[in-house]
Parts: C-alpha cells; sequence; structure tokens
C-alpha cells in the first residue's frame, strides 16, 4: 500500500486537499493577524460577543456552518449573488471548499495567535512607542516577531483543520471529483461503494501522515522561532 498505488482520482483528492488547506491558510492568516490582536490589545463595547462570533464554527455542527455559508455565498445568497457579478462564484467551486476550510480553522489561527500577543509583555511596546516609534512600527518590530512563534502553530492548525473539514464543505459545495472532492470527502464516497475499503484505507492513511506532519512541523519551526527570539 503505497503512494504509487493510489488511482488518478485519489491523487486529484490528495492534491486538492493540499491546494485548498493551503489556500484557506494564507487568506486566513492577514484576517486572524488583525481579530487576534484586537482581541488581545483593545477593550471595546461588544468584544465578548466579537469573540464568541470568532469562535463560534468551533461549537457548531460543521453543516450548520456550511449551510450558513451557502446561503450567504450561494449563487442566490446576498453575498454570492454580488459577486457573481463580477465573476467570483463559491458555491460548488474549489475555492468554496476553501472558504468553507478557512472559516474553519480560523478560530484556531486566532486563539493561538491571540494567546501569543498576549504573552508579549507591553512594556516593551510602551517603551518603543515613547522612542517615537508608530503603532504600526511597533507592532512590525516589536510584537509580531515576538509572536511569530503563536503565528507559525495557528498557521499549522488551520492547514490541518483544513485538511480534516469535511461537514461544512460538503454541505457547501457538495462532493464533486475534480473540483470539490478532498480527502475526507473522497474517503466518504469510497466507504460508500462495494470494493472501496481499500482506497479509503490508503486515503486514511494518507491524511494521518499529512496531518501528523502538519504538527511536526509547526513543533519544529515554532521551538526554533522561539529559541530565535530567546537569543
Amino acid at each position: 500500500m503505497t503512494l504509487l498505488s493510489l488511482t488518478p482520482e485519489e491523487w486529484q483528492a490528495v492534491r486538492l486537499s493540499l491546494k485548498v488547506a493551503s489556500v484557506a491558510m494564507i487568506a486566513s492568516l492577514p484576517v486572524a493577524l488583525a481579530v487576534a490582536w484586537l482581541l488581545a490589545r483593545r477593550d471595546f463595547w461588544g468584544k465578548s460577543l466579537v469573540n464568541g462570533i470568532v469562535h463560534l464554527p468551533l461549537v457548531m455542527p460543521p453543516v450548520v456552518t456550511g449551510y450558513l455559508l451557502l446561503l450567504s455565498f450561494g449563487t442566490k445568497g446576498p453575498v454570492g449573488a454580488f459577486l457573481a457579478q463580477f465573476g467570483i462564484v463559491f458555491a460548488f467551486r474549489w475555492t468554496g471548499a476553501a472558504l468553507a476550510c478557512a472559516v474553519m480553522g480560523f478560530p484556531l489561527m486566532v486563539r493561538a495567535i491571540r494567546l501569543s500577543i498576549e504573552a508579549v509583555d507591553m512594556r516593551l511596546e510602551a517603551a518603543s512607542a515613547t522612542l517615537g516609534a508608530s503603532a504600526v512600527w511597533v507592532f512590525l518590530t516589536i510584537t509580531l516577531p515576538l509572536t511569530l512563534p503563536g503565528i507559525i502553530a495557528g498557521m499549522i492548525l488551520c492547514f490541518a483543520k483544513a485538511m480534516g473539514e469535511f461537514g461544512a464543505t460538503i454541505t457547501f459545495v457538495s462532493n464533486i471529483p475534480g473540483e470539490t472532492q478532498t480527502l475526507p470527502t473522497a474517503i466518504y464516497t469510497l466507504t460508500q461503494v462495494p470494493g472501496g475499503d481499500a482506497g479509503a484505507l490508503k486515503l486514511t492513511a494518507i491524511s494521518i501522515a499529512i496531518s501528523l506532519g502538519a504538527l511536526m512541523v509547526s513543533e519544529f519551526l515554532a521551538r526554533r522561532a522561539g529559541a530565535r527570539i530567546a537569543a
């Protein structure tokens, strides 16, 4: 049972999963950084509500998240209908799978980055500000470098979550081979057909290997970043 024994359709599911997870992770990062900084460094009315909305995908059934995305970003939804005028369509496209995975992985990324920002000594930021540095410069030269381990951890957690996302994806973009069929949906399909157990087992092993590898890389990079900061 090796990678070389995968069928073209199974290879396609693996490649699409990696593509979707990578896009979801990269697209989430700027927004996650902004939201994490806002929650960590600012007090404002409705902060608890914002924090609750950010983490809502973690506690809601994934199919509910997928259904809400379908209502909003479907071709007849308010956002989807508007974007469709410019040729941007998410429903039943791989980009929609990336959107669903980004939404599901976003809370994990925000939480990891937020905890890392809160661990940064605010006196360092204040000292830099008293020397005339702007808020943006303080963030880029003080906060961001010290937060790097948390950023790396958050990115990998988001990637790993995206690799395993099933409910929101299949509800929002269905399970279309070659277009939206990722590893989890491909495994589900194989378990439903006679003789598909061998293929499902191969894809399961690959999914576990990728997720475990991502977590190990996250730990390694976070430790290296932490060692450089300490040095």
